[in-house]
């Protein structure tokens, strides 16, 4: 009886509660004396037929409370777009400007608002010269007193917001293009989503006229834009992040004479290297991934139709040592993932991965290119490297630039102030200043003959002193060569090591206790945080050995790229080896205003650059060899690109070890053909030996400025 009358108390409130809602809105003094009205109640109205009822409430409460809100921004978009997919336009619409009214600084909710009153959406198939059709949006002003070049992206996860009425809220690069007035269009790849035909990752560039892959794609879909649409001015541009950054990349060779301007951003130039090996060793949190490119559709698909694995932990580490050899994988995925049957039966880098590599058809290039890139991105940044660096070898005289910011994957997408990167702060309006200064400027000089195009060859931040600097060339012309040895005791000097009793420093590295990539439980699908994380936890180990510099007395400018020279020996057959360069802080560095509550920056180990090395790819990645046990043998790992001052009062250091888990997998340190193949019993303790005398000194090989 008891729990009926509560139940009955707690209706008769609510009804009060309803009521009191009612008086509240009823009138503009009620409103001047009482709290915001509830946003649940004011949705509620909105989606029964009351927008300029609410419009006018708001108008009226904010009358009253100038500085109060009644609703959250992304409520009130969340809303819009609920009301777009219906086919609610007119509400949608005047959704939007509501919102925009509420928070006028909110660009977001100003753009969405724009988009619907000055763009018209259509959705078409476009022929390939096979039949394929592949679907595509296109988002056109509705201007058509002049003329518009057209801004192309093409991706494999889906464009999303399909329907006629399904406005994707901000088209474009950033604000600033949408402004400036484009006809936007994205299309769903060859087999993905919407569109028709077989997937394939990475499609094999195959030159000639007949030939199907991304660039006939890509020349297809701008020939029928051309010939179907309505106001262009016949110059077309292409952008795209990740995996739509190839896809741009992937457009450049035998490119179509109306792309004039490429922006590829993180781009996937050599899937071997890239995202899924480093220098042989497999990128282990990519394993989760393999179902969403590895399993073909039956038919046009809006919603996703695989699946990943669902781990009943959060604690990535144990879970891939629970997970065991990677051959134990084959449980989590069926036969259907074709991508994981590839991963297994191509370990080297055989024809398979080098027709996936779009860097040896980047030649004869006759447009502008700009490609960007993170030095903190973690899965692409050989892309952005190498890609331009081979646009710049290849095609002399074109407008051919590059930009390298103190962004994680995919980062300069978005602007946040301030700008941090893990623990460390690097400044505020860091991607909005790019947008505006750089992106937005390229396009509308390209494209729209208007302005300059952006003055430099290459625009790159300095990762240690938090600043932008621009150079005439990739290195810098003027930094010089320069070597950092490793030494006795754990020393790194720029003097070649003397004899010492010594030659050598040994560790124990045991695959069944690997070296973890972060001190922190996650499990993440793609990690980006470890790329200038705290080493101090590395440090500790018995299986690490550091080497570092004495105090700074002036400070050191890394420009360009860094090799790592190891002379090394193992007990074992086969291992992996791992060097990080790191930035020792001074142990009286203050905590600075954005530092996260339990960080302290006096001592911080930040890691500048890290590269791993799967020593059986010594002489070829293309061909495995074992190790002699004990024999000392020649290891060298490219550790790419970076710009870092090492400031006055800072150490240099640098760790090696053998394990870097689970970023990547273990190597068994027994040698097997295939380490997709191994069983439990290869995985086993090997001491590693780092040598340091004269005649086998290992050494770091950079180029600095000073």
């Amino acid at each position: 009886m008891r729990s009926t009358g509560a139940r009955a108390r707690i209706s008769v409130s609510l009804v009060c509660l309803s009521l009191l809602t009612i008086t509240l809105f009823s009138t503009s003094s009620t409103l001047a004396q009482q709290a915001a009205p509830g946003e649940e109640d004011f949705v509620e109205l909105i989606r029964t037929g009351g927008i300029a009822a609410a419009t006018e409430r708001f108008r009226v409460f904010r009358e009253a409370n100038p500085e109060g809100q009644i609703f959250r921004a992304r409520t009130l978009n969340d809303l819009g777009y609920e009301l777009l997919r219906a086919g609610d336009t007119e509400t949608a619409v005047a959704v939007f400007a509501l919102n925009a009214e509420a928070y006028p600084d909110n660009d977001n909710a100003a753009a969405y608002l724009h988009i619907l009153e000055n763009y018209e959406k259509r959705e078409v198939r476009i022929p390939m010269r096979d039949g394929v059709k592949l679907f595509t949006q296109i988002y056109a002003p509705k201007d058509r007193s002049t003329t518009w070049p057209i801004l192309l992206k093409r991706t494999p996860y889906g464009i999303g917001r399909y329907g006629p009425t399904n406005y994707y809220p901000g088209v474009g690069p950033n604000l600033d293009c949408y402004r400036d007035g484009y006809i936007f269009v994205y299309q769903d790849v060859r087999g993905r989503y919407m569109s028709e035909g077989l997937y394939d990752n990475m499609r094999p560039h195959v030159p000639g006229d007949g030939a199907i892959d991304e660039s006939s794609d890509t020349w297809d879909t701008i020939e029928w834009l051309l010939a179907n649409l309505q106001n262009h001015n016949g110059k077309v541009g292409m952008w795209g992040t990740s995996y739509p950054g190839f896809y741009v990349t992937a457009a450049i060779p035998e490119a179509h004479p109306a792309l004039v301007a490429s922006m590829p951003q993180a781009p996937i130039a050599d899937f071997y290297f890239d995202d899924l090996h480093h220098h042989g060793a497999f990128t282990l949190p990519y394993w989760i991934l393999t179902p969403l490119t590895g399993v073909q559709k039956d038919g046009p698909e809006t919603d996703d139709w695989w699946q990943l694995p669902q781990p009943d932990t959060r604690d990535a580490y144990q879970f891939y040592l629970e997970l065991g050899p990677l051959k134990n994988s084959d449980r989590w995925f069926g036969e259907e993932n074709f991508f994981w049957k590839q991963l297994r039966e191509h370990p080297d880098y055989d024809e398979f991965w080098q027709a996936r590599n779009i860097l040896p058809h980047l030649d004869e290039v006759d447009h502008a290119v700009l490609t960007v890139g993170g030095w903190f991105d973690a899965e692409d940044l050989y892309g952005p490297l190498n890609i331009y660096r081979t646009l710049e070898r290849n095609n002399p005289g074109i407008y051919n630039v590059l930009v390298m910011g103190p962004w994680q994957h995919g980062g300069w997408n978005w602007n946040r102030s301030p700008h941090m990167v893990g623990d460390i702060y690097y400044g505020d309006d860091i991607s909005g200043r790019h947008q505006r200064e750089v992106e937005a400027t390229f396009f509308r000089h390209f494209l729209k003959g208007e302005g300059e195009a952006p003055a430099f060859e290459a625009l790159v931040f300095d990762t240690g002193r938090k600043e932008w600097q621009a150079f005439d060339a990739w290195p810098p012309s003027e930094a010089r060569n320069q070597r950092l040895y490793l030494g006795v005791g754990e020393g790194l000097s720029a003097d070649l090591p003397e004899e010492a009793a010594a030659p050598f420093t040994e560790y124990v590295s045991d695959p069944n206790e690997p070296v973890p990539y972060t001190d922190r439980i996650r499990f993440q699908y793609t990690p980006r945080r470890y790329m200038n994380e705290d080493q101090r936890f590395a440090d500790r180990r018995p299986d690490v050995i550091s080497f570092q510099t004495e105090v700074l007395d002036q400070d050191l400018t890394l420009a360009g790229e860094i090799l790592a020279h190891l002379e090394v020996s193992t007990s074992g057959t086969d291992s992996d080896w791992v060097v990080k360069l790191i930035d020792v802080y001074p142990d009286d560095m203050p905590d600075g205003e954005h530092t996260p509550d339990g960080i302290v920056l006096g001592g911080y180990q930040q890691m500048v650059r890290s590269e791993i090395f799967r020593g059986r790819y010594r002489d070829s990645y293309e061909t495995s060899k074992p190790f002699v046990p004990g024999e000392v043998t020649e290891v060298e790992i490219p550790l790419q690109d970076v710009f870092h001052t090492f400031e006055a009062g800072h150490r240099v250091m640098v760790q090696v070890q053998s394990t870097w888990f689970p970023l990547f997998d273990r190597n068994p340190q027994t040698f097997v053909e295939n380490i997709f193949e191994a069983e439990a019993a290869d995985f086993v303790r090997a001491t590693q030996r780092v040598y340091h005398a004269p005649a086998n000194a290992s050494y770091l090989e950079f180029r600095s400025l000073r």
